[in-house]
């Protein structure tokens, strides 16, 4: 696979719906498999009247929460290696990515002052100690650019975060897309606002990132304030912020800042959402917690449990490592049921540990330094892939190694079926190691880059993504799926009604060739999915 001229697009979202007689409906139907098709058009399924047994259900009654969106995060280390690339390549990338005729991503993430994926990490966008009237505030950290005497494989030394930011936001508006939305997050406060003093600390016995002292809480929700009203003034709209990044802490392994959740309620509460209110920006959506889904609930309770702190807050932003098999359906029920009027979504998941070292308390080597991952499809449809947590002795059976692909198929899949509202990927783009990242934390990234053989590899995961972001659309209704058969454990499906009256299905097969029934209101077909692959189905009924 192969240089950015042999992209294989899918068709352009225009569907066109033929039939032999006004009661026999024909679908628009892509694939990404193991066995080659990468967002492909392939044959139609036929729906007609009647019913099946043993069908899997889509109730067209039972319509659930609406779509957010689907895309990917816009870090300091995506916008290096895009800096790294001729620009036409470049924009050919972020077009595929963003742009109509490619996965067009309806949403995106990025990072206010440092993360583990800068290239140099531990900085902010307000550096002058007490600073409390944030009179220092800027985004030029973010226009600094990378200097080509520092980095040779640099191309384009002016290239950054900030235009990165700017050329994704003009993509979507050249083809005014009113939905795409982009969610900011800080990793930290500035360092000077914290009881350590310190971005993060990994030494002399101490693992973490350190508390926001109480004396600091208006100034940082005026930080955050800022940084909306900057990028406002640049034209670009944010459309959520979270008080931080993975308030429970990182081990200290990078940037990070500890918030307890009765802590993250009180600064949502009595300093970020009035701040935000008394600012203009009361548009803004603030969500909670922003880690791992098995640990959200303290986090609910304590938000939700402050009538302050629940007024503002839209939902809670939530993320994936906590199992490379499991969604935790059940507590992303107990917490929609608790709060119905709120919304979860997810903000972050990669596949980690991408060729990284063992780190402390595994019991065996993980990573894959030898495995080839890099412009080789075969390491992604295959059983081969581990995280942070494999083989720890506490980790139990929630971090076997799995298939890349299913991973992220099955996630989005069961999370759809239980109130998810969208998912964004972790970085957009990144080298053939899973970087830069100045602590060495590397993951993967939908577009892989070589800079030294001019090879941009799209994993096979991309497509996924690609093919769940157009026929998913912000606004589009998750429907309810009943009756799955014996095969759920090979079969993985969820539905939206989308806004033009027609349907999209999505399905996992992670097991050989298989077809089942599928009923859809009053119509029913026989669907035939391949060997492990992704098949997405559009039919209006």
């Amino acid at each position: 696979m192969s240089k950015l001229s042999l992209f294989t697009f899918c068709f352009p979202m225009m569907i066109l719906f033929a039939s032999c007689t006004s009661n026999v409906k024909s679908s628009h139907v892509w694939l990404t498999s193991e066995s080659g098709d990468k967002c492909s058009e392939v044959k139609p399924v036929v729906f007609r009247p009647g019913t099946a047994d043993n069908a899997i259900v889509v109730d067209v009654n039972d319509r659930r929460q609406i779509i957010d969106g689907f895309g990917g995060s816009l870090t300091e280390s995506s916008a290096f290696v895009l800096a790294c690339l001729p620009k036409d390549q470049r924009q050919a990338i972020l077009e595929e990515l963003y742009g109509e005729n490619g996965a067009n991503f309806s949403a995106s993430r990025t990072q206010i002052g440092a993360s583990d994926f800068s290239v140099e990490g531990k900085y902010s966008l307000a550096e002058k100690e007490d600073d409390v009237a944030m009179e220092s505030f800027s985004l030029d950290r973010d226009k600094e650019g990378f200097s080509k005497a520092k980095y040779p494989q640099v191309l384009d030394e002016n290239y950054d975060l900030y235009h990165l930011m700017l050329d994704v936001w003009n993509i979507k508006q050249a083809q005014e897309d009113k939905t795409y939305r982009i969610m900011a997050n800080t990793w930290t406060a500035p360092a000077w606002m914290k009881e350590n003093k310190k971005y993060y600390e990994r030494e002399n016995g101490f693992h973490r990132g350190g508390a926001l002292l109480p004396q600091y809480y208006q100034a940082y929700a005026d930080y955050l304030a800022k940084y909306v009203e900057a990028w406002k003034a640049e034209g670009v709209n944010i459309w959520a912020v979270t008080p931080v990044n993975e308030p429970m802490g990182n081990d200290g392994g990078w940037e990070s800042m500890d918030f307890a959740p009765e802590v993250e309620a009180e600064f949502i509460g009595k300093y970020l959402g009035p701040t935000f209110e008394k600012r203009g920006l009361g548009d803004v959506a603030i969500y909670g917690f922003d880690q791992n889904i098995f640990e959200m609930e303290p986090y609910t309770r304590a938000i939700y449990g402050r009538e302050d702190a629940k007024r503002y807050t839209t939902g809670m932003a939530v993320h994936w490592y906590g199992s490379t098999l499991d969604c935790f359906p059940e507590t992303l029920d107990r917490v929609h049921e608790a709060n119905p009027d709120k919304t979860i979504f997810h903000s972050e998941g990669c596949i980690d540990n991408l060729g990284c070292d063992p780190w402390e308390g595994v019991t065996e080597p993980i990573g894959f330094k030898e495995s080839g991952w890099f412009n080789n499809d075969a390491f992604w449809w295959d059983t081969i892939a581990t995280d942070w947590a494999y083989s720890t002795q506490w980790a139990g059976d929630t971090h076997p190694k799995y298939v890349a692909v299913h991973r992220y198929a099955r996630y989005i899949i069961n999370g759809l079926n239980h109130w998810l509202t969208g998912f964004i990927d972790w970085n957009i783009v990144l080298d053939s190691i899973g970087g830069p990242n100045h602590v060495n934390n590397f993951a993967a990234a939908p577009v892989m880059v070589d800079y030294a053989n001019d090879i941009i590899y799209f994993t096979p995961y991309y497509y996924v993504l690609k093919q769940f972001s157009r026929s998913m659309r912000p606004g589009d209704v998750v429907l309810a799926v009943n009756n799955q058969p014996a095969i759920n454990n090979q079969i993985y499906l969820c539905a939206v009604e989308k806004q033009d009256g027609s349907y999209a299905i999505n399905i996992l097969n992670t097991g050989k060739e298989v077809t089942f029934p599928l009923q859809i209101g009053d119509y029913v077909a026989h669907i035939n999915v391949p060997a492990n692959a992704v098949e997405t189905i559009i039919v209006r009924l």
